[in-house]
Order: structure tokens, then sequence, then C-alpha cells
């Protein structure tokens, strides 16, 4: 079965040298027939082939599909084509992709099949989707790298608004038209003349209702006229593209390229038409974005596409705005999870007609259906994100995703990044499999933050009373200073909640709040205008009120810690000027239920209304304020006692982010940054910006200990309601994994079982399984096999993540 499995490994160089390394379709397991398919009855239409169809279910027994024969009526229907089929003995309608196709049925006997046991496919699906051929490709190498069925995986590629075919919404935009110098001016009416001047003063291109009421129009038929005269030019719209092209954030004019980013525009751009992996590693406030237009615009110069991916849906507004901006001629789709069902639909329908010249979105936009042969050019701004990776199967990272993308469309990709992850500078600097474009300086007219490390241990001696201070002397007057200078200020505290730690006041009794159904701290809250306080957990979100007492003792409770909230009461005690919810706002995901609120903040914030914008890491991202002059840390520990290898990387990564948020008008920028452990080298090494001796230095720590980047690592975790049945599981699962694993004498390690870090939640025991070895395809190869043994069964008992980033 192994040497099955391994017959497969693609042989290409170019292939095999892609971060992550991996047999890409080296791991589709062989075709299984057995008592899945029914007879046929003796009046069945006659075959135009047959066809390996992936239904939408949780279902591995067939990793390469169901065989299907294929009725002369649908023999038209191509690969990727979304099809229902019969399945079971019920023959119960069910919607699936053609991942293959067949004409000489005499195939199926070398299959194993019986084509007099092989049922019809029913019909193409009502939403008459057809996934590109590229497309399909990377389906195939997600099911088989991140160990998930191939059906299960189509199914989240199609929006749900695209099964249902909900209608298109567009606007209708004007802008004076370009007229060449020797041409011949039209005859206009006097009418026609006054609605042209008035159209001349307007903020172009204008939407057509905003147009007809600055005119005085009734009707669009003299705008109409005029387009037709050559006076006017036109562009249709979609609703989301409107609202965004019009609420750009941030500067949308083009400006005139640094040096380096020139330099790194004109080495990129030398591998169009072939797949390059780059990385573009600059400093914050560098111009990488610029970097990103200009690229952008060579490649549809070259009547390509362009794929540009954001870490957060809150993040593509700001991005999709300066694009439409920046091309005003050329149709932007979006794709993101937060659109309307309308908006989704059509945004793939424009990437799918190929009507799209750019598109813009978050880790899902990675399966963006651009025709075959027309993707030019893959962006992935901020590629050390942790928000492109997936937590639901299939667990796929979307920066890994790309670069399949990428190398399927035989183009190049670009991973950006001030702070990238060291998986990504490990691939550029060690394995030399990424070309390293560096962007050493600010862009013209952006200062380097001036970054001040607070011993917040030596400042809380400074205070005489016994409240709780959140916010130390030096970042109390640095904000001061700021307000009075008509600043604005970034407060970042990566904690929601008001307190995440609740015990009896009783030291001897030792009570704290813990959820009953996780081995995790409840975490409080409040409501100051209600007055009311409550604990939540913040995995299983279970709920309930604070209590006054000590549920075993009875002496009073008491709140201690740190979150957005209790920094949000303190700040309004010291500065009475500010007022909640309008010139403070606090950004967490207690406040931010939808991309569109947090749009809309940081467009308050843009306009100046908001004067401190204080939150978690939804603020230390990708935004640019000309006028914030102050950028303060609460507490820069929140992660570094995290039970994660990682953890010194998200810290740095943190603090570097948020730091290079300000400085980007003309006054010089300054960040706060407090901390009880002033000499950690992360956070030290943050403050003077010196991203490379921290590369280096983690990076020797991940080798001598056998961690990511150095090896690649798999996590396979086992859940039961009993700790007795989940333990037993991983123990069984674990001895089958080893075995598996020494059937190669360069066996990958095989650490556990052994409870999972938060070792229960949500009620259900947790024990993991890793996987480490210095080459993905040994892991790839013993998952596989485990498969083909129906070893790691789907459902909420087992989970599998790998490359897991947590």
């Amino acid at each position: 079965m192994i040497e099955r499995l391994l017959s497969r490994v693609l042989q290409s160089d170019e292939l095999s040298s892609i971060y992550p390394r991996a047999p890409f379709d080296s791991f589709i397991m062989p075709l299984r027939t057995d008592s899945l398919f029914a007879n046929q009855t003796t009046d069945a239409p006659a075959a135009a082939g047959f066809a390996l169809v992936a239904v939408e279910r949780a279902f591995d027994r067939a990793p390469e599909g169901l065989t299907y024969l294929i009725p002369t009526g649908l023999a038209m229907l191509p690969e990727g084509a979304r099809v229902l089929v019969p399945l079971g003995r019920g023959d119960q309608p069910t919607a699936g992709w053609i991942v293959r196709k067949g004409a000489d049925l005499s195939e199926l006997t070398t299959l194993g099949c019986n084509p007099a046991k092989l049922k019809f496919l029913l019909a193409q699906d009502v939403s008459e989707a057809v996934l590109p051929s590229e497309l399909l490709a990377l389906a195939r190498w997600i099911s088989g790298y991140y160990a998930c069925p191939i059906g299960m995986t189509l199914a989240g590629i199609l929006p749900s608004a695209v099964r249902k075919q909900v209608g298109r919404i567009t606007r209708v935009f004007y802008g004076l038209a370009e007229v060449e110098v020797d041409a011949t001016p039209p005859k206009l009416t006097k009418r026609q003349r006054e609605v042209l001047d008035a159209i001349r003063v307007m903020e172009l291109p204008a939407e057509q209702a905003a147009v007809l009421r600055a005119t005085g129009l009734s009707s669009a038929a003299t705008l109409k006229r005029l387009a037709e005269l050559g006076c006017l030019r036109t562009s249709k719209r979609s609703t989301i593209e409107a609202e965004w092209s019009m609420s750009a954030v941030g500067s949308v004019a083009a400006v005139e390229p640094t040096t380096t980013q020139r330099e790194a525009v004109d080495r990129i751009a030398t591998t169009f038409d072939t797949f390059a992996q780059h990385l573009l590693f600059g400093v914050t406030g560098s111009g990488k974005t610029e970097v990103y237009i200009r690229l952008i615009q060579r490649c549809l110069a070259r009547g390509k596409k362009a794929l540009l991916l954001v870490p957060e849906i809150a993040l593509t507004p700001q991005t999709a705005g300066r694009i439409i901006a920046r091309f005003p001629d050329s149709r932007v789709a979006i794709l993101h999870s937060g659109l309307t069902a309308s908006q989704r639909n059509l945004m793939w329908s424009l990437a799918s007609d190929g009507a799209a010249d750019v598109i813009v979105g978050a880790r899902s936009a990675v399966f963006a259906p651009v025709p075959d042969g027309t993707l030019g050019l893959v962006i992935v701004d901020e590629e050390h994100e942790t928000s492109y990776k997936q937590d639901s199967a299939p667990r796929y990272h979307g920066r890994d995703c790309a670069i399949r993308r990428a190398q399927l469309a035989r183009c190049p990709v670009v991973l950006g990044s001030a702070t990238p992850s060291l998986e990504s500078w490990w691939n550029a600097t060690v394995r030399k499999s990424s070309a390293l474009h560096r962007l050493p300086e600010r862009a013209p007219g952006l200062c380097v933050p001036k970054v001040t490390i607070v011993d917040f241990a030596s400042e809380r001696r400074q205070f005489r009373d016994n409240k709780v201070h959140l916010i130390g002397p030096m970042l109390e007057r640095g904000m001061r200073e700021t307000l009075d200078a008509q600043g604005q200020v970034l407060l970042l505290l990566n904690r929601r909640g008001y307190a995440n730690y609740i015990a009896c006041a009783d030291q001897r009794c030792g009570w704290t709040a813990q959820c009953s159904e996780c081995d995790a701290g409840m975490i409080c809250h409040q409501d100051r205008i209600a007055s009311l306080q409550w604990v939540r957990c913040h995995h299983c979100q279970a709920e309930q009120q604070l209590p006054r007492n000590c549920p075993q003792c009875g002496k009073t409770v008491t709140v201690f810690g740190l979150g957005t909230q209790r920094v949000e009461e303190e700040l309004l005690r010291l500065f009475p000027m500010l007022e909640e919810n309008k010139s403070l706002v606090r950004v967490d995901g207690d406040t931010m239920q939808t991309a569109k609120h947090f749009h809309n903040c940081l467009g308050r914030f843009a306009s100046g209304e908001i004067r401190v914008l204080m939150g978690t890491q939804m603020i230390a991202k990708g935004l640019d304020f000309p006028n914030v002059r102050l950028v303060g840390v609460i507490s820069a520990d929140t992660a570094l006692s995290l039970p994660d290898f990682r953890a010194g990387e998200r810290t740095f990564q943190l603090v570097s982010q948020v730091s290079g948020r300000c400085g980007r008008g003309g006054t010089a920028g300054r960040a706060i940054v407090q901390t009880f452990y002033p000499d950690n080298p992360a956070i030290r090494l943050a403050a003077a910006h010196d991203f490379e001796t921290f590369a280096s230095q983690e990076l020797q720590d991940r080798r001598e200990f056998g961690l990511p980047p150095a090896r690649r690592l798999a996590r396979l975790t086992i859940r039961d309601a009993s700790e007795a049945i989940a333990r037993e599981n991983a123990e069984t699962l674990a001895h089958a994994i080893q075995a598996i694993a020494a059937t190669n004498p360069q066996s990958a390690e095989v650490r556990g079982p052994q409870p999972a870090r938060l070792s229960r939640v949500a009620g259900f025991y947790r024990f993991e399984i890793e996987l480490l070895h210095d080459s993905a395809v040994e892991i790839s190869r013993i998952l596989a096999a485990a498969r083909s043994a129906d070893l790691l069964p789907l459902g909420e008992r087992l989970s599998v993540d790998v490359d897991p980033v947590s």
C-alpha cells in the first residue's frame, strides 16, 4: 500500500522546490469501489463515459472520489463541474464535483469497477459552477497535504450565495473623458454644456445618483447622451466596490517610488510568466503597498490578473479602496466571508467570468475562480499573520496555498511583511527558495518612531493608592502632550474583557472562577452603563453573572488582572475630556462584530473624530493614519507566558507592528511599551527595529530544539467526553502511527500521546500526538497511510493539523 501511495510523487524539480516541501499530488490515495455502489436498473441510459465525483460530505473512504457513469446528456460537462449524484441506498441527491473524467469504460475494469453496478450522474447543479483546472488541482493538493477529504475541501470553496444564485446589484459611475488635442469638439446644446460644467467641479468619478443631484437632472438620459458624444466616460461597479472606492482610507495618489522600491519592482517583474517566490522584507512604513500596486500595474499591462491577500476581513476595505482608486478603469473583485449574499455572488461571478482584473480578499480569496492561464501575480500582504491559518477542516494556511496557487499558474508570488514569519525567513535565508528584497528605510515623509521601553514594575511603585493602574506615568504624560498638540493616540492591549482573574479575597480559601466545561479560567466582562458584571469562558463561550461572594467560604470575590474594558474605564477617569464611543473608541471582538463596524470606526478615526483608538491586535496591523503621533502598548507581556514556542516571535511581531503605526505624517512619532520584562530579547529587539538579529537568535534556538521551521510538524488531537476513552484512543492511534513511521529507516519522531496544553474544552478531554520530521514529504506519507488504513476517522473526535501555528 505504501509503495503504491508513493508511486505518484511528482518528479519535477521545480514542483519539489516549493514551500512547503510536499508531494502535492502524491498522496491522493487509490480508488476503492465496494458496496458503496448499487446496481443499475436495466433501462438505464447509455453511458458516455465515467466520472470520479467528490461528494460534499465528510467521507474519506474513496479519496479520489466515487465512480459514476455519465449519461449522454451530460457528456459535455468538464472536470470541475458541480453536479448532483445519487448517494447511498436511498439514492439521496447529493452535490459533488467532477474531479476526473474518462471516456473509455474498459478503464473501469483496471480500476476494479464493474460498470453494471455503477450509478449515473443525475444533473448539473443549479449553480452551474465550474472550477478552473488550476483551482481543482489546488483542492487536490490541500486534500492530500492537510489530510482532509477532497469533497469537504471543495465544499468550502464555493460560497453559499453562488449555490443559491442570489441577485446582483451594480451602480453606474461617471467621469470626464479624455479628449484628444486635435479632436473636433462635439456640438452640445446649452443644457448639455451646463450639465458638463457642473460635472467638472465635482469630485470624480461620481455615482450616477450624485451627478443627478448636482446637475438637477430628473433622469440619466442627458448623461447617457454626453457619454455617447465622448464627453463622459462611464463605468459600472458593484455596490461594495462603490462603497469602498468612495471611502478609501489613507492616501491613494500615485507617488514617485524610491530607489529600493523601484529595484524591488524591477527584480520581481523579471519573473513574470514563471513561478518564483519572493519575500518583500520592508520596515513598517517603507512603502510595501506601493510596490504591490506597481507590480499589479505591470501585471495588468501584460493582460493578466492579480490576486492580493490581506490577513483580516477588516483590512480589505482599506486595501481594496486604494486599489480601486489607483485603477479606476479596472474591475476589482473583493472576496471574503463578511459580504452580503448578493455581493459574494457578484464578486465570485466577476472573477469566474474573467471580468475582474484584481481580486482582493482575506484567506478564502485564495480560492478565487480566476480562469486558467490568466493569473499573473499573487501577493500575500502581512504574510506572518496567523489569521491566514484556517481553524477548521481543511486546516490550510492561506499563505502556503497562495504559493501553491502561484506555482500552478506559473506566476510569481510575493510575500510581504515588516516582521516575516520565521518559516518565510528560513526559506529566504537558509533554503534560498525565496528571493529576498529589502526595503530598509521608511518612505519619504515618514519618520522612524522612537520606541521607549518602560519597566512597569518600577513605575508601579510610584502609585500611592491601592487602585489598579494600567497606564503608567510616562504613558499618561505622553498621551496628554499628544492630545494637547491635536494628535491622535493608538493604545494596544491584546486581551479583551475587564479582568482575567476572579478569586476569593481570602488567600487561604484558594477558590478561583474556573469554567465548568473547560480547563480555563473565566474572564470578567462588564457593562458600565448598566452597572453589570459577568464572567465568560473565551473557549466555550459559557456565561454567568459574576458571583458577589465566594461559593466555598462566603467571603468577598475580588477581580484582578487587565483587559481592554478596564483600560477604557481608566482612560475615562484620567482624561475626562474623552467621550466613550465618540472621541474614545474601544476596538475588540466585543465591539466590532462585523467588518463594516470596524471600517466605519476607521473612517471616523481618519476624519479626526476619534482621538484615542484603543483595542486588541486588530489595530496593530496595516493601518496608515498620518496624525497618529503616539502608540502605547499597555502590556507587551500577554503572549510571553503562553506555552507556545512561537511566543517570542509573536511578541516581537506585535510590538514591532503596532509601533510602526505612528510617525506616518510630517511629525515624528513615539511609541511607549510597558512591560515587566524590559530585558526580554523579543521586546528589546522590537524596540530597536532589529528583526534580523532577533530572527538569527530565534532560529538558532529552533535548530537546537528541533522545532519548526528547522523541522516540520503535524499535530493530531483526540477528543472524548470521557478522559479514559480519550487517552485509550490516543494511545491506540499513537502505536499505529509509530508502526507506519517505522517503515521508513529515517522515520519521523512521534511524540505522545500527551494531554493538550488546554486539556479540556467544551466538556471534551483532549490528547495530542505530534509528528516531527525534517521533510514534509515523510509526514504526508505517514498521514496518507493512516487515512488509507481508516485510522483517521472524520468528525469532532479527531482533528489533524499540519503545520500548526498555535
